[in-house]
């Protein structure tokens, strides 16, 4: 119904975004990936999907054509639904997801909190021909951030993908005490290593 959203960004955060096109805010779910090419940015345009469900209406957003087309293809596959497919798109870039796909390697997916043995293999065996051979892009890291800012927006974060915050909160703690971080997103990328092992 909608292919992509252009307009203001005016809120933003791990999980999501709301983009202000001409006076109407659109609430728009975005991966840990688009999170971080958008952050910093006022204007912005992202592609989108209406996952039209029983009970609501949900809108996703990709900064990228191609991280959107991997959703796609991620929500295709039996037994991944669509807040799985963000998860799996928050845990690893599009490049990792694909190159696990292209390597068959299932492990890389069992890593990732919901999904068991059985989901993994079935991605595997469901995308392998679908993954093109494209050359891996870079993605734009965020800025620094405060440790308290970054820690309220990890957790958000992580609680919104479905973790408890209790254990959300230990696992952030014990991180920025271990390393110096640089950005929400590499500390949630640490925080859910930890958590789904």
């Amino acid at each position: 119904m909608y292919y992509y959203l252009k307009g203001k960004l005016s809120v933003i955060h791990p999980t999501l975004a709301v983009v202000d096109c001409h006076g109407v805010g659109y609430h728009v779910h975005i991966s840990l990936h688009t999170y971080s090419q958008i952050d910093k940015k006022e204007e912005v345009l992202l592609y989108t999907h209406l996952a039209v469900k029983e009970d609501a209406h949900v809108l996703y957003g990709f900064a990228q054509l191609d991280e959107k087309q991997l959703f796609l293809q991620l929500i295709s596959v039996n037994g991944v639904g669509t807040g799985t497919a963000q998860l799996i798109l928050s845990a690893l870039t599009p490049d990792a997801i694909k190159s696990a796909i292209l390597r068959e390697d299932d492990l890389t997916f069992k890593a990732i909190k919901g999904i068991g043995e059985k989901t993994a293999k079935r991605i595997l065996l469901d995308l392998k021909d679908k993954i093109g051979r494209e050359p891996e892009s870079k993605s734009v890291p965020a800025g620094p951030v405060y440790h308290n800012t970054l820690q309220a927006e990890s957790l958000s974060a992580l609680i919104a993908l479905g973790f408890q915050r209790q254990k959300s909160q230990q696992v952030i703690a014990g991180i920025l005490q271990k390393q110096a971080i640089q950005s929400v997103e590499e500390l949630i990328k640490l925080a859910l290593k930890q958590m789904s092992s």
